[in-house]
């Protein structure tokens, strides 16, 4: 496979903004989590790489459920909502499912009493708008990177300043 075939491939794309989006929101959910207080601040970094980088697999994976759905991996260029439903709910669904494993019996991490929690579940109410507002933003820089900053769809043509 050519270097150009790799370089567009939608999943890189995908990887790449999930990356930069969720370590940023990685580091501001922070002080929502116990044990962060006096934490030196490479052990931060450390921590919040690991978290994106699940958040990242979590990304593909909701991915490929809509891809596979949709029946095409370039599902996000035709303003489909049944594969941006599936997306939304596949990374909502996994975020829960292990936020319920690693705050319960893995006690992988414990929250802050400042983290707003879903009632009748105890799941953190900020990964949950995580897996809400990032993977439409993600998107939305994933199409305009694959369009080259174009709208097929509705003729419009991004600045690419």
């Amino acid at each position: 496979m050519s270097i150009n075939k790799v370089l567009n491939l939608p999943e890189l794309h995908v990887a790449i903004f999930a990356f930069f989006l969720h370590f940023i929101w990685e580091l501001m959910q922070l002080p929502l989590f116990a044990g962060f207080d006096d934490a030196h601040y490479f052990y931060v970094i450390l921590h919040c790489t690991k978290a994106t980088g699940g958040d990242v697999i979590i990304s593909l994976a909701a991915f490929w459920t809509a891809s596979a759905v949709a029946r095409s991996r370039y599902w996000f260029l035709a303003n489909r909502l049944l594969p941006l439903g599936i997306f939304l709910f596949a990374g909502l669904l996994i975020t829960v499912v292990f936020e319920l494993l690693a705050t319960g019996p893995l006690q992988r991490w414990t929250y802050a009493q400042s983290m707003p929690v879903l009632p009748f579940t105890n799941v953190g109410l900020s990964p949950i708008a995580q897996w809400i507002l990032l993977p439409l933003l993600q998107l939305w820089f994933v199409r305009r990177q694959v369009l080259g900053g174009q709208d097929r769809l509705s003729g419009r043509h991004y600045p690419s300043h």
